[in-house]
């Protein structure tokens, strides 16, 4: 995995204007540089260019500068790490952004751009659903502010937006982490290291932030004290039967395995269980039984020995009935059963009484397929009462739009990909219906005024990027949410040159606003037709929402149109545009933080929007 790579947009063609947008501020670039004719071959080095300091964002993944000599690595002689002092680095680079760090107001600031790359992995105003590479040059404002010595002030945002849910892709925060960790200023380090336990949740969390401590570093030497430290108090914060159950279900990612991790970090247990666990990561199971078989254990360390001796036996386990009673009796997971033993339909069932509702969502087509819910069985009962059960979707933190995606895949009959097919039981659509309209209470309200236009220009049938579903499934559900959840929300309706408004009532099914919203498509888009309407109604919106399938072909650009509404109505109303077909969108003004694009539509976006709307980005 090559985050940090010079390339951009994965173009390995390093073209003049993509090498002077990073590296503007090196007067080596600019005088004496060829970017077309330096040797571009990738290495795990890099630092600064042999007579002038080159920018470290440009030279990670190059063999050579541009002008084809040797990049020098620029390290601490004390402590080998990468050199980013400000000090380090060209004057120049500075003036580059610096209506970016003095802008106020309505403009996007450095915070506001690093809130926007936490949350989406990307600084810019348009969220998509196709993830994008993440690396030093997609993470500018991240460097600035470290560089202007506020790096203990990065680290709590990483935190802060973590803990507080802001961040809806976990890697851009690991990665913002990864950068702080191996920055020039000691208290930055390790106010890095510190908030790693809190960060890296999972192991398979743990594993990329290593990971791209390995990609930052590009040499020898990462594995000093500090790490090592914080990577054992990740295991030693943990119980041991939290710690067995994580181990178990994810061994590797990222080319790295908790064997790894505890060999370098010269890990050493802090208590018996975290103990045990570490025997079985180092020394397998056989070492586990050697040295606590025969021995008289402490309650909590038996335990924890009997659940490693479960995982063992599900691996060997040749008797179906035996296999469903260790799933039953120490709860054991779907990650942790080999493939063979997922094609029998008895230990499905016995997988079935403590799946997560997000898994049993997931597999309700493959269940179906294999006849594990067979029509009118108790199985079928048990699930349907499952996934109606306003509690669970609460604690599970299940967005309606997560039930709808689910819902429609399941009533298409067959998998995207795959050639998996089944017959969708009437029981269970009809529990997912019911899931889809109860959960919508357990969302919060942000408390603003929403005005949400749906375009009816063109037909909504096409497939929305991100989702497979819909376009208009998208726009209904999200216009029955927001209108059921918000105590002040408008829909309406929009194509060319005019504005129709929508009722959308607490008592009206998906359904029943779907066939609101294909009523009569024709004309051309004008995204700036919404906000004309609410000036020209004098309603008062905080915030705007257009759904649409094209882009905007009106005589007004929608941005210039949402200056004038703020004004006139003296307020900071913020414009929302989804794109839900698009693969790119240009509509939001990319100065203003009061703008956001949205391309294609997930249940991500559902987050961001939220986010955005609280001013969270």
């Amino acid at each position: 995995m090559r985050v940090l790579n010079a390339e951009v947009n994965g173009d390995r063609s390093l073209k003049t204007g993509r090498w002077v947008a990073l590296c503007e501020a090196s007067r080596c670039l600019a005088e004496n540089c060829n970017p077309q004719n330096g040797n571009q071959e990738e290495v795990r080095g890099g630092g600064a260019c042999c007579d002038s300091p080159f920018p470290i964002r440009c030279l990670i993944g190059l063999r050579q500068c541009p002008c084809g000599r040797r990049p020098t690595p620029s390290r601490d002689t004390t402590e080998g790490r990468l050199n980013m002092d400000p000090a380090s680095l060209p004057e120049q680079l500075s003036a580059v952004n610096e209506q970016v760090l003095n802008s106020s107001g309505g403009s996007v600031s450095a915070a506001v751009s690093l809130r926007r790359f936490l949350c989406y992995g990307s600084e810019s105003a348009t969220y998509s659903t196709r993830e994008c590479a993440l690396g030093i040059e997609s993470a500018l404002a991240l460097m600035q502010l470290m560089e202007g010595g506020h790096g203990c002030e990065v680290v709590q945002e990483i935190r802060r937006s973590n803990l507080e849910g802001h961040a809806v892709r976990a890697k851009p925060s690991l990665f913002a982490l990864a950068v702080c960790s191996q920055h020039g200023d000691c208290k930055t380090r390790q106010a890095a290291l510190r908030a790693l336990k809190d960060l890296c949740r999972t192991p398979a969390q743990l594993f990329t932030f290593v990971q791209y401590k390995k990609e930052l570093r590009q040499g020898s030497g990462m594995w000093g004290r500090a790490l090592r430290r914080a990577v054992a108090d990740w295991y030693n914060s943990q119980d041991g039967m939290s710690l067995a159950r994580t181990v178990t279900k994810c061994k590797h990612r990222a080319g790295w395995s908790h064997q790894d991790l505890l060999r370098l970090s010269h890990m050493k247990p802090t208590n018996d269980t975290v103990a045990v666990v570490c025997k079985y990561i180092t020394k397998g199971w056989k070492g586990v039984q050697e040295a606590y078989g025969d021995k008289e254990n402490s309650e909590d360390v038996q335990k924890v020995f009997e659940y490693l001796e479960a995982v063992e036996k599900a691996k060997h386990c040749t008797d179906e009935q035996e296999l469903i009673h260790l799933i039953e009796e120490q709860s054991l997971e779907k990650e942790q059963i080999l493939t063979h033993h997922l094609k029998s339909k008895e230990v499905w069932k016995a997988l079935l009484k403590e799946m997560p509702v997000a898994v049993l969502l997931k597999h309700l087509g493959k269940l179906t397929a294999n006849k594990v819910l067979a029509a009118g069985s108790a199985d079928v009962a048990a699930v349907c009462e499952r996934i109606q059960d306003e509690t669970a979707l609460k604690k599970a933190k299940t967005h309606p739009f997560n039930i709808l995606v689910a819902s429609e895949n399941y009533k298409r009959g067959h998998g995207k990909r795959s050639k998996l097919k089944w017959d969708p039981d009437r029981e269970l659509v009809q529990a997912l219906d019911c899931a889809f309209s109860r959960s919508i209470s357990t969302v919060e309200p942000t408390g603003k005024r929403f005005l949400v236009a749906v375009d009816v220009s063109s037909s909504l049938s096409s497939v929305t990027h991100g989702s497979s579903i819909s376009s208009v499934a998208v726009a209904a559900a999200m216009c029955l949410v927001i209108a059921q959840t918000e105590p002040d929300a408008q829909i309406v309706v929009f194509s060319e040159g005019s504005v129709r408004p929508c009722a959308v009532s607490s008592d009206m099914t998906f359904m029943q606003v779907a066939a609101q919203l294909i009523q009569t498509p024709g004309g051309s888009t004008d995204c700036a037709l919404p906000i004309t309407w609410a000036s020209e109604n004098d309603k008062t919106v905080d915030v705007f929402i257009i759904f649409t399938n094209n882009q905007t072909f009106g005589r007004e650009n929608p941005a210039d149109t949402l200056k004038t509404y703020r004004q006139k109505i003296g307020l900071f109303s913020k414009l929302i545009v989804c794109g839900l077909i698009a693969s790119s969108l240009s509509v939001a003004d990319p100065e203003d933080r009061g703008m956001l694009d949205i391309c294609g539509f997930d249940s991500q976006a559902v987050d961001v929007i939220r986010n955005f709307a609280l001013d969270g980005i």
